[in-house]
């Protein structure tokens, strides 16, 4: 449970930061949220690993309803939200359903193949639909950069676990 839930207030503390940007000169513009973000993959997939497929798609709803409510409430603009709920239904889909086809593998490869995959399509699909419009197209490609790289970091840093962890059971 406190997986869902630091996945969850990851989802809703990156939404929040989204606008913040910082340069980096080799890898570009890496918004504040994409630290955040990072985590999110590698929570997905140890809520799944522990609890099975059905209720990652749970905390995904959760998540998701959460952040629109966040965007009525005015927090964040709806732009941003918008990007996030579509990038988190297909990206964090992607995920799981790729987790699960290699469920039988290691802890390490089936996160690193499940994140192949979600990173770069939820960097792509929030980048794009976010920004669009407000930063340059080499801006976004930029930013889009910076993501992949830095999410790539920061979820696998987060993959990282103690030896007994290893040892539990998979949930199907």
């Amino acid at each position: 449970m406190i997986n869902a839930i630091i996945y969850i207030a990851a989802t809703l503390a990156a939404n929040y930061t989204a606008t913040w940007f910082i340069h980096f000169p080799v890898f570009g513009q890496v918004s504040v949220a994409t630290f955040i973000f990072g985590i999110t993959f590698t929570q997905r997939d140890r809520v799944h690993n522990k609890l099975g497929r059905k209720n990652v798609y749970v905390m995904i709803g959760v998540a998701a309803l959460l952040n629109l409510a966040v965007t009525i409430l005015g927090a964040v603009e709806w732009r941003i939200i918008l990007a996030s709920f579509i990038a988190i239904i297909l990206a964090e889909t992607a995920d799981t359903e790729i987790y699960q086809y290699y469920i039988n593998n290691t802890w390490g490869l089936r996160v690193l193949k499940s994140n192949a995959v979600s990173i770069p399509l939820d960097s792509l699909l929030f980048n794009t639909i976010a920004f669009a419009g407000v930063f340059t197209q080499w801006e976004i490609a930029s930013i889009i950069f910076g993501e992949i790289v830095f999410k790539g970091i920061v979820s696998a840093v987060a993959a990282l676990r103690p030896i007994e962890y290893f040892k539990t059971k998979t949930a199907r």
